[in-house]
């Protein structure tokens, strides 16, 4: 049987694939700004099977990973700023890359939302290089089952 390749960490990360087999897309739109489809995700990995939602409300932690991301790429943009162009308190620099990294950061956010998604399911779920063998990491319940559950230990009335 041949041995695939390795997928490369940050390769893998940055093309929005699944963590656990690095191959198949988490997204079903390939176009992150379509913004009626931005987040919509299968609810399986195509490649491997291996589960996007791990628990209810998995994704709220992404707001954290969003925040450092969007903070990250401010303080990048104010370092090339600060070389290339300079900061002064003589005039108007500061303020133009205040405004230009505003824009920046609202035309990357549709990007920064999917890969926020991608880099906290990396956080959970881990390379498996015998992915097609072996099931994939699940935490106690899943969305569906979970509702079911409370409406079947309610009482009936």
């Amino acid at each position: 049987m041949p041995t695939l390749e390795k997928p490369n960490y940050l390769w893998s990360l940055l093309t929005l694939k699944c963590p656990r087999c690095r191959r198949g897309p988490m997204f079903s739109q390939p176009n992150p700004w379509k913004l009626k489809e931005t987040l919509k995700m299968p609810p399986k990995c195509p490649e491997c099977g291996q589960r996007f939602e791990l628990e209810v409300g998995f994704w709220y932690g992404t707001g954290y990973v969003s925040y450092a991301l969007s903070f990250a790429l401010s303080v990048a943009s104010f370092i090339a700023w600060w070389v290339l162009i300079g900061i002064s308190t003589e005039d108007s620099r500061f303020f133009y890359w205040l405004g230009l990294n505003a824009i920046f950061l609202v035309i990357l956010q549709p990007w920064l939302m999917r890969l926020s998604r991608v880099v906290y399911l990396y956080f959970f779920v881990h390379y498996d290089p015998n992915y097609r063998n072996t099931q994939g990491k699940e935490f106690d319940y899943e969305t569906g089952s979970y509702y079911m559950k409370d409406e079947e230990e309610s009482p009936q009335k």
